[in-house]
């Protein structure tokens, strides 16, 4: 089973956005980031959620171990319910990634200091989203 870290941030709420995807139990670990446009900071969280399990998709692993620090994305999984219309979308095509690509999926809250590596990344992808609203 592999362990899939992820975080989304935002620079501002809503502002430029980023996620990051670390995944470990792979030789080498992959680490990727990816700048969004703007959005809230639990938005972000839901993104990088989606991103890291299309590379889990893209990689054709079958067992997933989640772990981010976003309590509001982990209880949505976990219930798969959420009040926020904004993320009702979202939840939904994570929960769609989930049933149709991969044989088992489990989602763990952990404390940002556990989650330094997927932080990190989304950091670098809020800069360079910042970037791009700047040019």
């Amino acid at each position: 089973m592999i362990e899939l870290y992820i975080d989304g941030g935002s620079a501002g709420d809503p502002g430029p956005s980023g996620a990051g995807v670390f995944i470990k139990g792979t030789d080498p670990v992959i680490r990727q980031l990816f700048p969004l446009k703007k959005m809230s900071n639990h938005e972000a969280e839901f993104h990088a959620c989606i991103k890291g399990l299309l590379v889990c998709k893209e990689h054709q692993f079958s067992t997933v171990s989640i772990r981010s620090d976003s309590k509001v994305l982990v209880q949505a999984v976990e219930k798969e319910y959420v009040k926020n219309p904004t993320f009702k979308p979202l939840l939904q095509e994570i929960l769609s990634i989930i049933q149709e690509d991969f044989d088992y999926v489990f989602i763990k809250w952990i404390p940002s200091k556990s989650n330094k590596e997927a932080d990190n990344l989304a950091k670098r992808a809020i800069q360079l989203s910042l970037e791009k609203f700047l040019d």
